[in-house]
């Protein structure tokens, strides 16, 4: 039963996941943005593998698992074709960017606490590295494309990340059976990123001072 599925490979698996909805994100962005198919198949593998790679080069699990096989580059290839020849459809759905990456956020953060509470690292150490990993791909991605990254703005992103990353912590104590939490911990994630879009929910910000 998948309740009872390895969590190595688990992680596996929701990687790979989590790698083509991120090339999908990086890859409708280059869309909108008029990239040539070059450009939007190199933003679709920046962005799906940019998290993974930061993660386990701070966990010091090297090679990092997005470039060690050809996997994480033939998914990421697929996801930017599939997009580029289909762009008139991905350009329609106005939040077909920020539901991928939404997706992709909680998929990363919750293979990053697991990984790194395999590797060792205490629940709230590993929770930050889940969100850290989950943040990765979506920054870089809006930096290669000259917008400023989502989470360094106010909107809900790495706040949506460490939740889903916190509940693989409680689950993990828990010993509940990690694939059913981590369909809890995604789901967490997606819905807080969609409702804050649609409520334009923010965090507090600093108040302007005059210079």
């Amino acid at each position: 039963m998948m309740a009872d599925l390895p969590v190595s490979y688990l992680i596996q698996a929701l990687d790979l996941v989590g790698i083509f909805v991120f090339a999908l994100s990086g890859a409708a962005l280059g869309t909108r943005r008029g990239m040539d198919v070059f450009g939007v198949l190199v933003l679709a593998f920046v962005t799906a593998t940019s998290g993974g790679i930061l993660r386990d080069l701070l966990l010091g699990a090297v090679p990092p698992a997005s470039i060690a096989s050809w996997h994480a580059l033939a998914i990421s290839i697929a996801a930017g074709l599939l997009v580029f020849f289909s762009q008139q459809t991905v350009t329609r759905l106005a939040s077909a960017v920020l539901f991928f990456d939404a997706v992709g956020l909680g998929v990363f953060a919750v293979t990053g606490t697991y990984k790194a509470l395999a590797f060792g690292l205490s629940p709230p150490m590993a929770a930050l590295l889940g969100m850290i990993g989950g943040i990765g791909g979506g920054m870089v991605r809006d930096v290669l494309t000259a917008r400023v990254p989502v989470v360094l703005q106010a909107e809900i992103y790495a706040v949506a990340a460490l939740a889903a990353a916190l509940v693989v912590v409680a689950g993990h104590w828990l010993a509940l059976p990690p694939a059913i939490v981590s369909v809890v911990a995604i789901g967490l994630c997606l819905a807080l990123r969609m409702i804050a879009i649609s409520r334009n929910w923010r965090l507090p910000v600093a108040p302007k001072t005059e210079e």
